[in-house]
Parts: C-alpha cells; structure tokens; sequence
C-alpha cells in the first residue's frame, strides 16, 4: 500500500481557509470602506491644455518629458512667463517632477484655490444629497488650509478622493530626505488630522522632520509627507493585493528621481505603504540609502534580497499591532508575503518600544520614530535594534555625510 505526504496539500489549505477569515471578518464588522470618485478629472485637463500649449511663438515640452529636460525649460524662462504658465497650468506644473519645487508651491496654492471654490459651489448644490454637501464643505475647508502660505504643498490632485504630497524643510538645500508613505484610507480628507494628528502622513511627516532635527541639528534635512497615490479604501480585498501598490510604486520612483540635488533619500512605509515600497524597490535610483518599513503586511517578497535594492532594509513592529495576526503569505495575488520583522526575511529589526497599535509609530517621543529619525540623518550607530544587541546595525558606520548618488 503507497503511501502519501498530504502535509503540502494541508497547509495550502490552511493558509487558503486563513485568508479567507480574515477578508470575511474584515468585510463584516464594518472596516471595508467605499470609495467614491468624481468623473471630473481636473488634472488631467490641465495636463492636456499644457500639451497644446505654448510660450513666446514655442511649444511647451511634453508634461512627462525628463525632469532635467523640464527643469532646463523652466530655467530658460523669465519670472514673468514662469508666473503666466503658474496662472494658465496650476495643476498640470503642480505635479510635473521636473518642475522647480518652489514653483510647484506656488501653482499648487492656486490650483487649491481653484478647487476650494468648486467645493463652496457643491456645497449649495441642490442636487447633491446632505451628506455630499457636508463632504464639499470639509473639502472647501481642507483645501484652505493647505493652501495657507506656510505650507508647501509638492503635489495635488482633488479628483476622486484626492492626493496631496506635502514638504517640510527645505527640499532644495536638504543634505538628507526623507519620504513617509503612508497606507490605506489615506486621501486628502484624512491627509491631516486633529485628533490622533500623528496617524496621517501630515502629523507622520512633521513628527519626523523634529525628531531628525535633534538627531542631528546641524544636518539639513527635508520630509515629505507622499500621499500622492490612490490608497485602498479600508482593510478589505482591495488592500489584500498589489493593485493600489503598484500604480503607487511608479509615481514613487517618478517622484525620487525627480528630487533636486544628490543628497541621500530614506523611504519610511507604514503598513500598506510598505507593499507599495517593496514594488517600487528594484527601480528606485542608487541615492535611496534606507527602506524602512513600521507594521507591515508584507513587501510582496519572501526574502529582503529579493527586493533588488542597493538600500539598507529595516523593519519594525510593536508588540500590540493587530497585523501581526494577518497571514503573511501570498495566494493567488492575495496577501502580501514574508512578515518583514521575521528572522527568514532578513531586514534589520529595529526596536519599536513605546509605541501603541498599528498606527503609533510616529508619535512623538516613541523609540520607533526616535530608531526611524537616526536612520534619516544617516547616524546608523545610534539605532535601537529589538533585541536589545548590536545584530540589526552589523557592518554599517554613521553615514550622515557619505550615501550613494
């Protein structure tokens, strides 16, 4: 009588039937959310109307042309005519990497105010329903704020549920950036909070930005809060796969090499952000030094060199954060790999002490945005590692002036 080895066949099954409890608890107890979106796709306008557009008798470069070959154009240009083009293409100069940053300030304020005073028509628009008018208002409201002349707004988009990428420091003279990508239910409306400010990429970003500056006080440094991507819309089907990851992936890597200078870049992913960040890992450009990555679902790879990256690999998870209770595995292109923080996947582990659930890590005073904050000014010898020894800093030396161009 043969016999058979089932054990394969099981925990396939296993692993199948994990999965599929997980999607059928999230979708029952409410944490899937729906999105809507508008037809209207107000960039893409702007972006046309610059294709047809043109400057002193001449035509103006294409929208996607290289960033040196944009940044050649704007610099060829008066203030005068860099202003008229501001006026005529706010959203499409906005968002084009390539264009001057101090310049994608400005087109953007403009492009924010457009947007704010189509949200205060919507919000007297009789054949919208109650709750559409109180959303027109809150975005009529959100779209004010960030258009105050303080901030400094990198990317906009209000179609659908909107994008926005914000900096803080200075982008241009910055001798170390840092870039929080942050995960699901991220768009313009959640972009910055009040209460609980330091689970959005705004309050991420500028928790961030202070820690780096005591870090190092007299490193310059620039934080980009990116949420210039289409997140999923809650912890549902959608977040279980690599659709959202992948379409953000590419304007992540469009947005790094568009950056001004050569100084070194950090990514830090935060949960779905990471899937995101483990995509675009293999194209990314040799001045990103660091991936690190804060509860994770996974990097949509088995094993940390399998990203394909020159950059040092970290990982982080504190010890209440439920997504350590997703099955890390991928199926069928649901879920997304390897848990990042396990000794088979290979990341350097850094300690996560202090912070609180799965969206804590960058509140401030925490270990975890403290471990994040040196790893930013390169000073790799003062990270915490989770074990209490010296293991996730193993041959590496302070970098703050050296990274990779």
């Amino acid at each position: 009588m043969t016999s058979f080895d089932t054990t394969p066949q099981l925990n396939v099954w296993r692993a199948l039937l994990a999965l599929a409890v997980v999607f059928v608890m999230l979708a029952t107890t409410g944490w899937t959310a729906l999105r809507h979106h508008r037809g209207a796709a107000p960039l893409q306008a702007s972006i046309s109307a610059w294709e047809h557009g043109s400057i002193v008798g001449h035509r103006l470069p294409a929208a996607d042309s290289p960033p040196t070959r944009l940044a050649a154009f704007f610099d060829s240009l008066t203030e005068h005519q860099r202003a008229h083009l501001v006026r005529r293409y706010p959203l499409a100069i906005g968002n084009m990497n390539g264009a001057p940053v101090e310049l994608r300030y400005r087109a953007n304020r403009v492009a924010l105010g457009e947007a704010r005073d189509v949200e205060r028509k919507r919000v007297h628009d009789k054949g919208l329903t109650p709750d559409g008018q109180r959303e027109a208002a809150r975005r009529a409201e959100r779209f004010g704020v960030l258009m105050r002349s303080d901030r400094r707004i990198l990317a906009f988009d209000p179609a659908g549920t909107g994008r926005a990428a914000e900096v803080f420091g200075d982008l241009e003279r910055a001798e170390r950036v840092s870039v929080v990508v942050p995960g699901v239910d991220t768009d313009v409306l959640t972009f910055q909070r009040t209460h609980r400010a330091y689970s959005a990429p705004v309050g991420m970003a500028r928790s961030l930005y202070d820690a780096e500056r005591r870090a190092a006080p007299g490193t310059r440094t620039a934080v980009i809060a990116w949420a210039d991507y289409t997140s999923p819309g809650g912890l549902g089907l959608d977040s279980a796969t690599a659709t959202r990851a992948a379409d953000g992936a590419v304007r992540l890597n469009a947005l790094v090499r568009a950056l001004p200078g050569r100084s070194p870049v950090s990514l830090f992913c935060h949960s779905y952000g990471s899937v995101l960040c483990g995509l675009a890992a293999r194209e990314l450009p040799g001045r990103v030094t660091d991936i690190a990555v804060a509860g994770s679902p996974g990097m949509r790879v088995e094993r940390a060199s399998q990203l394909r990256t020159s950059a040092h690999v970290w990982a982080m998870r504190d010890a209440d954060d439920w997504v350590q209770d997703v099955p890390y595995l991928e199926l069928g292109g649901l879920g997304h790999g390897e848990d990042p923080v396990s000794s088979v996947f290979g990341a350097r582990v850094l300690s996560a002490r202090d912070a609180k659930g799965h969206s804590g890590y960058f509140e401030p005073g925490t270990e975890s945005v403290t471990n994040f904050a040196e790893i930013g000014v390169g000073a790799y010898e003062s990270v915490r590692c989770a074990d209490g020894t010296v293991g996730c800093r193993a041959g590496l030396s302070d970098a703050a002036s050296a990274g990779r161009a």
